[in-house]
């Protein structure tokens, strides 16, 4: 088992996630949003958004790679699973569990605007823009956070630790 330390308390996320759903029902007043987990990351984090979103709210998700076996982007980005639902005329959010070099978000950003929707955002829970190749900024943010290997609430190392309450740092042992 790793080392891991707390990065961001479990109490800290909650709070952060609950004023972004503030912050994302003001914006969207009057309007029904279509949030697209990117999966498997953003789940933990899109199911505690959506509880704190109160406008009408609906899901899809979908499934990219650009990493395949390696720890190192390829760049080239996979679909792996595409949406369920057509988002034409549907102002939509995407929920991402990490902005890191944006190669995959904007490829994903460029060819989801080709189908059309009314209006296309970004909602991720962390930044971290030291690493950024690409010109992708998200609407909204969470927290920014340092280049570190981090893990929890929905990031994982190997599949693990994704359940962690918490985001925490793998310590080098």
């Amino acid at each position: 088992m790793e080392d891991i330390s707390v990065l961001i308390s479990e109490e800290e996320l909650n709070k952060r996630i609950r004023n972004l759903g503030e912050e994302i029902s003001a914006d969207y007043a009057g309007k029904e949003i279509h949030l697209i987990g990117i999966l498997k990351g953003s789940v933990i984090f899109m199911a505690e958004l959506a509880k704190r979103i109160t406008v009408p709210v609906t899901f899809d998700f979908m499934s990219v790679s650009s990493y395949g076996d390696d720890t190192v982007s390829s760049g080239i980005v996979k679909i792996i699973k595409d949406l369920d639902d057509s988002i034409s005329g549907r102002d939509v959010l995407i929920v991402e569990d990490i902005v890191d070099t944006g190669r995959t978000l904007e490829y994903l950003m460029s060819m989801l605007r080709t189908r059309d929707p009314k209006s296309l955002k970004l909602c991720a829970l962390l930044d971290k823009p030291e690493r950024r190749l690409c010109k992708v900024q998200p609407d909204y943010c969470g927290f920014t956070v340092p280049d570190e290997f981090i893990v929890g609430y929905g990031l994982d190392y190997a599949q693990k630790y994704r359940n962690l309450p918490y985001i925490g740092k793998v310590l080098q042992g």
